[in-house]
């Protein structure tokens, strides 16, 4: 309100001056007068009254001269400085303060606008007409307002519009609470809750400005976009309606329903045409799974927390996206790629086929016991001896029986067959009949609305739209490309999310960082690129691209390709499980990492536990492919598939910590809840270099936790200084020689490791 007092104080002030010099209204003529001599009064009709610049005419009027006041009936016309015309039925104008009391179809006209009402108030000084029982200003580019009550100022082609207010422009509908417009600039300036209808889409505030003509708007509070599913908020929002462009500063929070997306930043930008959102500055995104998560007592859905750099989300067309199959487990631990489609056709098809053979054996039967306990006629006895003779067959009547009786079954069958057929072909002719009469009556009524007005109207049907334009352009005329053709698969789209640099995801059962991201609903993959990082319980997997894959909204398998590396930390140790290929594939079950594949030069490190649940020594093999499970977090079966070598260290006599080439463990960089992926892991501590393999590094010794926040450390005691000295005689010492390898048995290329416990 404190910006409406000073808008008005403005307005007013440079009239408020005038309105002190008081003039007398001159009857300059009339078609007939009488004048009451002891009232002064003054009955006029086809009066014409001046005053300064202002022109009233009317059919009859009751002057009262000494009043310096008139009252006006029937055709009432106020005319001012040539520009602001008045018309009603009724007046009462007041000449000392100069002011119009208008009633009954009320018209006020200037260049720009016409204002019409039943009761309006003109100030002759000011030129400020007020109404308060509804009112409606119409501008020369038909855009409509309609409120409560209204003011309007012909100097300044304000107005300015209280309770129930409506403006209706050929793009949009604004119904606000408290609004101003200028009839010459086209800006609505909205003071209370606002809203703006396009034709797909809307925008809430409830402070700004809008132009009618151009589309653009800047608003400022408690500001909201929506088109269809999506939303987009933020503090401050500016949009360009024509451009279909819309921006977000601080604050902001991008929703789509449809997928339960919800996407959040500082900065952010929206592009209507290819319906894509651009997000900036702190921005991270969350994705609804179907995963659980106990917190405290009680499942709650699992959400994944994605943020970077910036974020891109779209919608775009299927068929121009690659799609990337899960893969699944064949047979012989072959890893193959669903391809769910093909999938359920050989499904159908199997079914369909064993439907078919169950019905044969029992139509096959039924006819051949009812017909075996007829007799031959007499015709069909002469028929099979005939056949026999002419075929030579030896064989016993009987059986030239069988075989016609089994050829006669099987002729009722492929007639049942047939009629089957023929009932389905029908069927489709009968829906693929319906389609066409109703598409063409759809185009027959366009071509008629083309034929009377000449212009092309707008089909909302494709299939009728595709057939309007062969019509138009047949073949033969327009050449092949003239033929439209339909394909409902071409229109269907799915959502699209990407993400540059420094990439975090956070889910309760995984973790990742990367460069890159790209992910889409339509196979419901995620995909790392450029020194991808994921983690998984006690696992870091690392690669040139890492694939993970969602099935039913649940975690269901990821994939690292080229490259790949994985390292498992055993609980309570510092011992590294290693495994090394061209690519690994990880299957989870429930939420948890329970098969995973290695293939290509498969290398592997682990250790192996005896019954007691003591490491025993550590497992190095070389294969095509290893299998390996987990169980409860643990590696507990690891299986050799394909032809191996393998050897294997006594822990006691190992030398120091062993590392496959390519050994990365970065449990620093490892993002431990969604607050490292909203506001970004805060910079480590500087700490001292240290040499690979060194248990030193793993963990902070000082305080006996992970890093990486999956498992504490327990910190090594260091033996007690023997004073003894035969025990310091008879204390074993390394050899300086590499240690002899121990070649492993692997006649069934499978080693089961103890639990623990």
């Amino acid at each position: 309100m404190q910006k409406l007092r000073f808008f008005f104080l403005l307005v007013l002030l440079p009239n408020l001056l005038l309105a002190q010099q008081r003039t007398k209204i001159i009857l300059q003529g009339s078609s007939q007068a009488k004048v009451d001599t002891k009232t002064n009064i003054t009955y006029v009709k086809n009066p014409i009254f001046r005053q300064d610049n202002a022109i009233l005419t009317c059919d009859s009027a009751v002057f009262y001269t000494e009043r310096n006041f008139f009252e006006a009936y029937k055709n009432v016309h106020i005319n001012q400085g040539d520009t602001v015309n008045i018309f009603s039925d009724f007046l009462d104008y007041d000449g000392n303060a100069k002011l119009a009391h208008l009633n009954s179809n009320v018209r006020m006209v200037d260049p720009t606008s016409v204002l019409t009402t039943n009761v309006l108030d003109y100030n002759m000084n000011t030129r400020i007409g007020t109404y308060t029982d509804g009112g409606k200003i119409v501008n020369k580019e038909g855009i409509t307002l309609t409120s409560k009550k209204g003011w309007y100022f012909a100097f300044s082609k304000d107005a300015f519009f209280r309770y129930n207010v409506v403006v209706v422009t050929p793009q949009s509908v604004i119904k606000s609470d408290t609004l101003r417009y200028n009839t010459l600039s086209n800006w609505t300036y909205f003071y209370g809750p606002t809203n703006i209808k396009g034709k797909d889409d809307n925008l809430y505030t409830e402070n700004g400005l809008y132009n009618t003509k151009t589309e653009n708007a800047y608003f400022d509070k408690h500001n909201l976009y929506t088109n269809g599913s999506r939303s987009l908020k933020g503090d401050s929002l500016y949009y360009y309606g024509k451009k279909g462009y819309a921006k977000a500063v601080r604050n902001i929070v991008y929703i789509d329903t449809s997928d339960k997306t919800v996407m959040r930043g500082q900065l952010g930008e929206y592009y209507k045409g290819d319906e894509r959102v651009l997000v900036t500055k702190n921005a991270y995104v969350a994705i609804g799974t179907d995963d659980s998560v106990m917190v405290g007592n009680k499942k709650i859905p699992d959400t994944l927390w994605l943020g970077a750099d910036s974020l891109e989300a779209q919608k775009s067309f299927v068929k121009n996206i690659k799609l990337l199959n899960k893969p699944i487990i064949e047979k012989d631990n072959e890893i193959g790629a669903e391809d769910e489609k093909a999938k359920e056709e050989k499904e159908k098809e199997k079914a369909a086929a064993k439907k078919e053979m169950a019905n044969a054996k029992l139509l096959n039967k039924a006819v051949v016991s009812n017909e075996s306990t007829k007799k031959l006629s007499r015709k069909e006895r002469k028929e099979a001896e005939q056949k026999a003779k002419d075929t030579k067959n030896t064989s016993p009547p009987k059986l030239v029986a069988d075989s016609i009786l089994l050829t006669k079954a099987k002729l009722r069958l492929d007639s049942i067959k047939q009629d089957s057929l023929l009932n389905l072909q029908k069927q489709q002719a009968l829906i693929k009949t319906k389609d066409s009469l109703k598409t063409a009556q759809k185009v027959a009524d366009s071509l008629k609305k083309i034929a009377v007005s000449g212009k092309k109207p707008a089909i909302a049907d494709p299939k009728a739209k595709a057939v309007v334009a062969n019509k138009a352009n047949p073949v033969g005329k327009g050449g092949k490309d003239s033929v439209a053709v339909f394909n409902p698969a071409d229109t269907v789209t799915a959502r699209v999310i990407k993400a540059y640099h420094n990439v975090r995801v956070y889910k309760s059962n995984m973790q990742a960082i990367a460069d890159s991201l790209y992910y889409t609903s339509a196979d419901s993959v995620l995909r790392w690129y450029k020194n991808p990082i994921l983690w998984s319980d006690g696992s870091q997997q690392t690669g040139d691209t890492i694939n993970v894959f969602f099935k039913n909204k649940k975690t269901h398998s990821f994939q690292v390709l080229q490259n790949a590396f994985i390292v498992n930390l055993e609980t309570d140790t510092t011992k590294f499980n290693q495994v090394k290929g061209k690519k690994i594939t990880g299957f989870f079950q429930n939420g948890e990492l329970r098969d995973m594949y290695v293939d290509g030069n498969a290398e592997s490190m682990y250790y192996n536990k005896d019954k007691n649940g003591n490491y025993d020594n550590l497992n190095q093999t070389v294969s095509g492919r290893i299998k390996f499970r987990f169980a409860d977090k643990e590696l507990s079966e690891v299986t050799i598939i394909k032809k191996n070598e393998g050897t294997m260290f006594p822990i006691d006599k190992m030398p120091k910590e062993p590392l496959l080439t390519g050994f990365i463990w970065k449990p620093e960089l490892r993002p431990r809840s969604k607050a490292d992926v909203i506001k970004g892991r805060p910079k480590p501590k500087a700490t001292p270099k240290t040499v690979p393999g060194d248990k030193s590094k793993v963990g902070d010794k000082t305080k006996g936790v992970d890093p990486s926040g999956v498992r504490p450390i327990l910190p090594a005691k260091k033996p007690a200084a023997s004073t003894n000295p035969k025990e310091a005689e008879q204390k074993p010492t390394l050899p300086s020689k590499p240690l002899e390898m121990v070649p492993v048995k692997t006649d069934t290329g499978k080693v089961v490791l103890p639990k623990k416990g």
